[in-house]
C-alpha cells in the first residue's frame, strides 16, 4: 500500500520515541571499533520540512519535538536526540525534522554501512536526492565520494524482502529498524515473519520494531506475538493522552526491541517518566516498560519490579519528571511465559504502579496513526515545499564530515 505519507506526521510523539531509542541503540554499537550495518526497511524521505504543506496541515510535531525544543532540563540521553534535530536547524527555528536515515547517518561512523529501503517511488527518489546532497557536502569537506557511495546504499524496493539478502552482515554486527505504515493489517504478520526468518539467519542482531497501539485486534495482539520469537526482548510504550471516543488520532505507540543492549532498560527508566511529563496531555498519559525472553510456557527469570511515573504533560511551570522508583512489589506474581518484566507505568496525577507482568498490554489501545490521507496532489504535488541543498545553507547538520545537506521536501512514504 503506497498511500501513506509520513510527512503529515513528522516529528510527532511517535517519532520522538522511535528516533530517541534508535539513536541510543546506535550509540551502543559505536562503543566497539568494529563496523556495523544499519538496515532501515521503511526509510521514508529522510528529511521533512515542518513548515511545508504536508507537515503543517495537522502540525503533529506540536505533540512531539515541539514541546521538547526549548526545554533546558532534558535528560542526557534525550538531549542527544534533541541536539541532533537542532543541528540541522542552525537558525534556531524548528523548520526541518530528520527521519531515521538521517539520524543514522549522523550517529554512525565512516566505517559503518547504511542500507536503506523505500518502496514508495516518489519518496525513494527524494531519499536518494537527499543523500546525494549529503555526499556532495561530505566531498566538499574532503571525504571521498567513493567512500560515501559504499557507505550508504539506497534501494527502491520492499524492505521486508530486501532484508534477507543482507543477513548475516559481513561484520556480524547490525541494527535493523522496521516501521511499516500498518495501514494494511498484513503488515503485522509480515513484520513477525520477517523477524523470525532474520533471527534464523542472524540470531545475534538487534532488531527494533516501531508499532502503533490501536483498537485493531492485530495491533493489540502484536507485542504478545513478537514475544514468541526466540530472543531476549524489551517492549516500551508511550501514551500521551486518553484515546478519543471515535478512535481517531494516534495516542500511543511502542518500540519492541529484540536482543536489546543491557544499557537500554535503565536508560528508559530514567527518560520515559520525563517524556510522560513533557508530552502528556491529560491523566491518560503514561508509559509501560517490560523485558523478558521468548514466551515458551516456562519462565526463565522470576520476580517483578516496577517504576511508577506520576504527572501528566507540561503544566505551567512544570519541569522534569515526577517519578518514584519502586522495588519489587509485595505479592507480585511471577512473570507469565518468560516475562521478567520491568513493569513500568507512567500515569497522570492519579497514576499508580502498573501491576501484573503484562503491563504494556493494559488500557484501551485505540486511535489510528493520525490522518492517513491528505493533500497528495496540488499545484506542485508531493514534491512541493521548501527544499534545501548544499548551497542553500538551510536544513543542514553541522557535524564534521557529514553535516548539512539533506533536502527537506514535503514527502515521506514512511516514517523516517
Amino acid at each position: 500500500m503506497l498511500s501513506y505519507r509520513h510527512a503529515f506526521h513528522a516529528g510527532n510523539h511517535a517519532d520522538v520515541l522511535k528516533h530517541f531509542v534508535t539513536i541510543q541503540l546506535l550509540q551502543y554499537l559505536n562503543q566497539k571499533d568494529t563496523a556495523y550495518s544499519y538496515i532501515d526497511t521503511h526509510s521514508g524521505a529522510g528529511v521533512y520540512a515542518l513548515d511545508g504543506n504536508f507537515a503543517s496541515k495537522n502540525a503533529e510535531f506540536d505533540t512531539g519535538i515541539g514541546p521538547l525544543w526549548d526545554r533546558t532540563d532534558l535528560p542526557a540521553p534525550l538531549k542527544e536526540y534533541v541536539d541532533l534535530v537542532k543541528a540541522m536547524n542552525p537558525s534556531g527555528k524548528m523548520r526541518y525534522y530528520p527521519g531515521s536515515p538521517y539520524c543514522a547517518d549522523q550517529v554512525a561512523r565512516e566505517q559503518d554501512r547504511l542500507r536503506l529501503f523505500e518502496l514508495h517511488p516518489a519518496d525513494a527518489k527524494i531519499l536518494a536526492d537527499n543523500f546525494r546532497k549529503v555526499e556532495a557536502h561530505a566531498a566538499a569537506q574532503g571525504v571521498r565520494p567513493t567512500t560515501r557511495g559504499k557507505r550508504v546504499i539506497i534501494t527502491k524496493g520492499d524492505g521486508f524482502q530486501g532484508l534477507k539478502a543482507l543477513l548475516p552482515p559481513p561484520s556480524r554486527r547490525a541494527l535493523v529498524l522496521c516501521d511499516p505504515p500498518y495501514e494494511d493489517k498484513m503488515d503485522y504478520r509480515k513484520v513477525k515473519d520477517m523477524l523470525a526468518e532474520a533471527l534464523g539467519r542472524f540470531p545475534t542482531g538487534t532488531y527494533a520494531v516501531w508499532y502503533p497501539l490501536l483498537h485493531r485486534m492485530e495491533s493489540r495482539q502484536f507485542a504478545d506475538k513478537l514475544k514468541q520469537l526466540p530472543a531476549e526482548w524489551l517492549n516500551v510504550t508511550l501514551t500521551t493522552h486518553t484515546p478519543m471516543p471515535d478512535g481517531f488520532g494516534l495516542h500511543s505507540s511502542g518500540m519492541f526491541i529484540l536482543n536489546p543492549p543491557y544499557t537500554l532498560e535503565p536508560m528508559l527508566k530514567q527518560v520515559m517518566p520525563y517524556l510522560v511529563q513533557a508530552l502528556g496531555k491529560d491523566e491518560g498519559a503514561r508509559f509501560t516498560l517490560e523485558t523478558g525472553t521468548q514466551v515458551t510456557g516456562r519462565s526463565r527469570l522470576s520476580g517483578a519490579s516496577g517504576v511508577q511515573a506520576e504527572g501528566r504533560g507540561p503544566q505551567s511551570g512544570a519541569r522534569g519528571p515526577q517519578a518514584g522508583a519502586r522495588g519489587p512489589q509485595a505479592g507480585a506474581r511471577a512473570p507469565q511465559s518468560g516475562e521478567r518484566g520491568t513493569q513500568a507505568g507512567g500515569r497522570g496525577p492519579q497514576g499508580g504502579p502498573q501491576s501484573g507482568p503484562r503491563g504494556a498490554q493494559s488500557g484501551p489501545q485505540s486511535g489510528p496513526r493520525g490522518p492517513q490521507s491528505g493533500p497528495q496532489s496540488g499545484p506542485r504535488g508531493p514534491q512541493s515545499g521548501p527544499r534545501n541543498g548544499p548551497s542553500g545553507g538551510r536544513g543542514g547538520a553541522s557535524g564534521a564530515g557529514r553535516g548539512p545537506a539533506m533536502a527537506a521536501r514535503n514527502s515521506g512514504s514512511r516514517k523516517p
